[in-house]
């Protein structure tokens, strides 16, 4: 089936909050086999909100609004509903006898008694739900409205909306079958070129640059029956031969996971000495459940004195090749082994900008240095963007050197 996505609320057009509700209920249906037209943004304004609606209608066979079902003034989705399809507004019981329920005050039943009036013909998905969130039938078509506080609308998409909208696929839309590969070390075109004969064989790929890495999807409906297409296998083969071990891992796994896997595997615990990253690298580690088990610290070395009294950089190297360079990045490597006793170290240091840059060593030089116990290298590495954006790809690529050096063991 072919739907919309409607969000409504003056907080999301204005950029407050994030619209996290619609790309949630796109993955969903995309999932299960349905094609979203497009998905809207509209203010708390009842004549734009008609309007979305009545086109979103008139050209699609489902439409889930979230957002504007609430009891403040500016919820003003109902209102938009009663008078673009010409219905007539009425409490609903079920809802209303919920509030009151829950309400012992008089004066705050009246004040919430707007979410209880609803349009006529509206199926309540669960009244036991502060917002309850409702089906109406237009021409024949369903709409769903629903919360735009994102676990409400979550818990009503999966347990309402998607189950009751198979009742109205005629066409038994067959499930999507999907596998997310994540890389890092190969540039999106790259990826490209490699992939073009499967594409030419009739593959679904689509390519989605994230910071340093690129995610790659292959999709495919499944079988009846559930089963996976053949094709599909013989495509996901393909991909992990070409890009090797530039792919990290699938589906939802992070770049620190995957690394953190094979130090366990492997038994090691590593260590970061840090000068640019201000400890991002460290942090980005840690973000991993379990990370203890093979993280054992880090230092940020920020200034030159710390580089020399904790990470034993000696200064005369120091002066003759300055804090951004290679052997500074191996030297602080090296000597986080022994400051830290850890069984791998990785180092950073560079320009992050905006200033400090010069000739030889511009804005986003950054030199990472790897450390263990049989072996130190360096690596040089150009990096373009802001402050923030240098700092976060020099993060995932010592991060991804940790790897690479794990899986050369």
């Amino acid at each position: 089936m072919i739907g919309e996505i409607i969000a409504i609320g003056d907080e999301l057009t204005s950029g407050r909050i994030l619209n996290t509700t619609s790309g949630l209920a796109a993955r969903e249906l995309f999932l299960q086999g349905h094609e979203i037209l497009g998905m809207h943004t509209v203010g708390d304004a009842p004549e734009l909100i008609g309007e979305a609606l009545a086109a979103a209608v008139a050209r699609c066979d489902f439409v889930i609004v979230t957002g504007g079902l609430g009891p403040t003034t500016d919820d003003m989705t109902n209102e938009a509903v009663i008078k673009t399809f010409g219905v007539d507004g009425r409490v609903h019981p079920g809802v209303y006898a919920n509030i009151a329920a829950r309400l012992k005050d008089d004066a705050l039943v009246a004040s919430l008694v707007k979410m209880a009036w609803l349009p006529e013909g509206a199926e309540v998905l669960d009244p036991e739900y502060r917002m309850a969130g409702y089906l109406l039938r237009h021409q024949g078509k369903p709409i769903w409205f629903l919360p735009g506080v994102p676990p409400q609308m979550e818990i009503l998409l999966r347990t309402k909306v998607l189950p009751s909208l198979q009742v109205f696929d005629r066409n038994h839309a067959l499930p999507v079958c999907q596998t997310v590969y994540r890389t890092c070390g190969l540039f999106e075109i790259e990826i490209n070129r490699r992939l073009c004969p499967l594409e030419e064989q009739g593959a679904v790929i689509g390519y989605y640059p994230v910071g340093s890495e690129v995610h790659i999807s292959l999709t495919a409906r499944l079988l009846e029956g559930g089963a996976v297409d053949p094709g599909f296998q013989a495509a996901d083969a393909f991909i992990r031969e070409v890009l090797g071990d530039n792919i990290y891992g699938v589906g939802e796994e992070t770049l620190a996971g995957a690394t953190g896997r094979l130090l366990r595997q492997r038994g090691l615990m590593l260590g970061t000495a840090e000068s640019c990253t201000g400890g991002l690298i460290g942090a980005t580690l840690t973000a991993t459940a379990g990370s203890s088990r093979w993280f054992k610290g880090g230092v940020i070395a920020y200034a030159n004195q710390i580089k020399e009294r904790l990470l034993g950089v000696d200064p005369a190297l120091l002066a003759r090749h300055g804090a951004v360079s290679g052997e500074t990045a191996r030297a602080m490597a090296g000597g986080l082994l022994q400051c830290l006793d850890c069984d791998i170290a990785v180092a950073a240091t560079g320009v992050a900008g905006p200033d400090g840059g010069s000739q030889d060593k511009p804005v986003g030089t950054v030199y990472l240095g790897l450390a263990t116990r049989d072996t130190v290298t360096d690596r040089l590495c150009r990096f373009t963007g802001s402050r923030r954006q240098v700092q976060e790809k020099t993060a995932q690529t010592a991060v991804d050197m940790v790897r690479r050096a794990l899986l050369a063991r």
